[in-house]
């Protein structure tokens, strides 16, 4: 594969002189978001063995604090859809993936064992989104690597009851993202990230390039709707990628998960 192609994609520019890619990892740096499915089932086995990718994923301490709830039912994913408003192109995914942290397994395999379960505090809590975030990560890439498209879902964490009560979350267990999954219909284009630079730090963190990075890397973006126009006002022309970051983040966004996650027993003191 074209390494220095792919790099471009990704960064715009060549920020390295890129190693030779093989083409497992030339699969991961050519990832794009899909949100346009075909109507074409996946085939069980399939399904299963990219899930069984998903499984492969690191966890800490081999614990495994997440699960995977799967859905095909048109009815369920509409109405994880029609709760979100905004993005109706899920409904036509054949498969949606419900990826979530999972604090209840690890109770009750100490009760099994006759010893209390004395981990509830937020070490385990983000033990287990990394465990389901990782997960997800992996899902992506063994779906890609068959061909199949994914896009996730961070919104179903906007409708918190209504996602437990279609999937009969128990207390202990909480939706960190969805994943819509199917055939690709079309491919996005690839979407540029920030330029190493400003993310990877050696030996120490060092955020000093970031201004001057930003305009370089807005200037790749075309311009997307405003976010919270209702609160920062209109912008007819659209807002660059660092405009629409700096209006989502100022606004509270699920004010409401850490009281939502105590009512499901999830202590997060």
């Amino acid at each position: 594969m074209d390494a220095e192609a792919l790099i471009r994609a990704r960064y715009g520019a060549l920020p390295f002189t890129p190693a030779e890619v093989p083409p497992a990892l030339g699969l991961l740096l050519d990832r794009r978001v899909t949100r346009r499915f075909k109507p074409d089932a996946v085939p069980n086995a399939l399904l299963d063995t990219v899930l069984a990718g998903a499984q492969s994923a690191p966890a800490k301490s081999d614990l495994q604090q997440y699960s995977i709830l799967v859905t095909r039912d048109a009815a369920k994913i509409a109405a994880v859809a029609d709760a979100i408003g905004t993005m109706p192109w899920i409904k036509d995914a054949p498969v949606l993936l419900l990826f979530c942290g999972d604090i209840r397994r690890g109770r009750q395999v100490c009760a099994i064992h006759g010893r209390a379960h004395a981990n509830d505090s937020i070490d385990t809590f983000l033990n287990a989104s990394a465990d389901a975030a990782l997960a997800l990560g992996f899902c992506v890439m063994a779906a890609e690597a068959v061909g199949l498209g994914t896009c996730p879902i961070s919104y179903v964490r906007n409708n918190l009851d209504l996602v437990a009560e279609l999937f009969g979350l128990p207390d202990g267990v909480f939706p960190l993202a969805g994943l819509a999954l199917g055939w690709p219909a079309a491919r996005n284009a690839t979407s540029p990230r920030l330029p190493p630079a400003v993310v990877v730090h050696r030996e120490r963190y060092d955020d000093s390039a970031l201004a001057h990075a930003l305009p370089a890397y807005d200037a790749l973006r075309p311009p997307g709707k405003p976010r919270y126009a209702e609160v920062h006002g209109a912008k007819p022309e659209g807002c660059n990628w660092s405009d629409n970051a700096a209006r989502q983040l100022s606004v509270p966004e699920r004010a409401n998960f850490r009281a939502w996650l105590a009512t499901r027993g999830i202590n997060l003191g």
